[in-house]
């Protein structure tokens, strides 16, 4: 194990055991590298890599902190690469998307609230039934976003928020080039509520499977 990936376990390890706790200040360089048989060269190196994915949090004359460990911040590292997806592995994305999308969707619908099912209705109900691509794809991440976090599990809805970006190309080119995709995906988030205020978990599962599906078979066969 190189010296530096020793010094990330052995941080890494004061965190899990809650020697560290969100918030806490590391002790000082010297007295923590002394303490943990690290030279201070590598502990510097670890400290840099772990600020660079939310773990810690280096204040300028101030010390180095342990962040809140919230999964939306520690989430933001896997969107800063998700950023720099190339346009082939956007079936990844979506492969991705729908292994844990359709998950999310069950999950929420012994969750989620009358009102957020008739705030999902009135924002379908606003697009009409010939809205533009740009529109309804906006649209559609809202939808989504609305949904998945109703599932109640904050690490799934902000890991899923992140791995829809990079498929907002693919969508808006899929409602560009493709007959009636527009008419289709209105058609299936119709499906996907109806499944939710029924409260049935398996079909909004399986709604949530084929929309997802649709948009990764087409681009399968156009790429």
């Amino acid at each position: 194990m190189a010296v530096t990936d020793e010094a990330i376990e052995k941080i890494k390890d004061m965190i899990v055991s809650g020697a560290l706790r969100p918030g806490d200040r590391l002790p000082k360089e010297s007295e923590l590298a002394a303490g943990l048989g690290l030279s201070r060269n590598s502990l510097r190196e670890a400290v840099r890599a772990l600020s660079l994915i939310r773990i810690l949090d280096v204040r300028q004359g101030d010390g180095t902190y342990v962040t809140s460990l919230d999964p939306q911040l520690l989430l933001e590292a896997i969107g800063f690469v998700v950023d720099f997806h190339r346009d082939d592995t956007v079936l990844e994305f979506l492969a991705v998307r729908r292994i844990l999308e359709p998950a999310a969707t069950a999950m929420a619908a012994s969750r989620i609230s009358e009102r957020e099912l008739d705030a999902l209705g009135a924002r379908l109900d606003v697009l009409g039934t010939e809205p533009s691509v740009e529109e309804l794809v906006a649209s559609d991440l809202e939808f989504h976003r609305g949904i998945v976090g109703a599932s109640g599990n904050s690490v799934l809805c902000s890991l899923l928020d992140g791995l829809s970006g990079p498929t907002t190309r693919a969508r808006v080119w899929r409602g560009l080039t493709q007959e009636d995709a527009v008419g289709r995906t209105l058609r299936e988030h119709r499906a996907i509520l109806a499944a939710l205020r029924d409260r049935d978990a398996e079909a909004a599962r399986s709604w949530a499977t084929v929309h997802i599906a649709s948009v990764e078979q087409w681009l399968r066969s156009t790429l």
